[in-house]
């Protein structure tokens, strides 16, 4: 499974809790966070009154600096 593949549903849920708080008649907060796990993965974790955990596949260059 490449990145692209592994990261569309973190997209998708991402712009669908935005499109939820902006229409929302109030106030409201969305907190990502992010953790490294092992075997090249992370866990993306979106809070917004519920958590959506997602794993996703990070290729073994997304870590290093792209400058150096």
């Amino acid at each position: 499974m490449d990145t692209a593949t592994s990261l569309a549903p973190v997209q998708h849920r991402l712009l669908h809790l935005l499109d939820e708080l902006i229409r929302h008649d109030g106030y409201g907060s969305l907190r990502i966070d992010v953790r490294l796990l092992k075997r090249g993965q992370k866990e993306v974790i979106l809070d917004c009154g519920k958590q959506h955990r997602f794993v996703v596949d990070v290729p073994a260059a997304a870590g290093k600096d792209a400058s150096a």
